[in-house]
């Protein structure tokens, strides 16, 4: 079985593609999380959990939503990672959590996609994300094919900078960056309520009509990148910069 975390769609679109290729479910988990309802599922093949990279690891939503959930049947794990250049040493605290959970580690995938972090980095226009999409899918594809053929994913040694970024800086980054203060709305808002039912914290309210943030952001992007009229910005950082919403790429 699949299980995904997707903000804008980059994770979706793995969870998807490798749902076609072993023929097996997919399961978003973002009501589980933002609802607080610990997973219960049972699967005959192995559990293939597909994310984003936050500050080089999993989410830490997601990796608490494996943590408290019940993952039966199987006991092999297979991690997919999308990144917007690298996902450091995010391996080993992967290997980590599965031992917490008994799980068999059988690697991690990283898959490079389009940048989506608004906030931070600069974002591609749709020709260039398409690229890089479509050049994903080499990665998605190798890790089908160890999936199937039940063999574990090569995983790269993190090197010295790799287990940094996932160890001290992943740490400091939360609490340095991980806000959302900057976050600001322009007149140009519908009201529509998008952000809200985007938000996996459950972080955003609406007052008079307009979304107010509550002090509980993951920095997903979903909020701006969902917001149909561009109403949203992260302080200056996101001016000028594309919304990001992965494109349907065939194969």
């Amino acid at each position: 079985m699949i299980v995904y975390y997707s903000g804008t769609g980059n994770s979706r679109y793995c969870a998807e593609f490798l749902a076609r290729h072993l023929e097996d479910q997919c399961i978003d988990a973002f009501h589980f999380i933002r609802d607080g309802i610990a997973a219960e599922f049972i699967s005959g093949k192995p559990w293939v959990f597909v994310s984003p990279t936050y500050a080089w690891q999993l989410p830490r939503i997601f990796a608490d939503f494996i943590r408290s959930g019940n993952f039966d049947g199987s006991d092999e794990a297979y991690f997919v990672m999308t990144c917007g250049s690298s996902i450091g040493g995010a391996g080993a605290y992967n290997k980590a959590l599965c031992q917490e959970k008994g799980l068999r580690y059988r690697g991690t995938m990283q898959v490079v996609m389009p940048e989506n972090y608004v906030a931070m980095f600069a974002v591609p226009q749709e020709e260039e994300a398409r690229r890089i999409v479509h050049a994903g899918q080499r990665a998605l594809k190798k890790a089908a094919r160890c999936i199937i053929g039940e063999e574990d994913i090569p995983t790269k040694a993190a090197g010295v900078g790799g287990k940094l970024m996932s160890g001290i800086v992943n740490g400091l980054f939360y609490p340095l960056f991980v806000k959302d203060k900057a976050f600001r709305v322009s007149e140009a808002c519908i009201s529509c309520g998008k952000c809200v039912e985007g938000c996996v914290m459950n972080n955003i309210h609406l007052v008079a009509g307009k979304p107010v943030w509550k002090g509980n952001c993951t920095h997903c992007m979903a909020c701006i990148c969902d917001c149909p009229t561009a109403a949203i910005e992260y302080g200056r950082a996101s001016v000028g910069k594309p919304r990001y919403h992965c494109p349907e790429v065939e194969e």
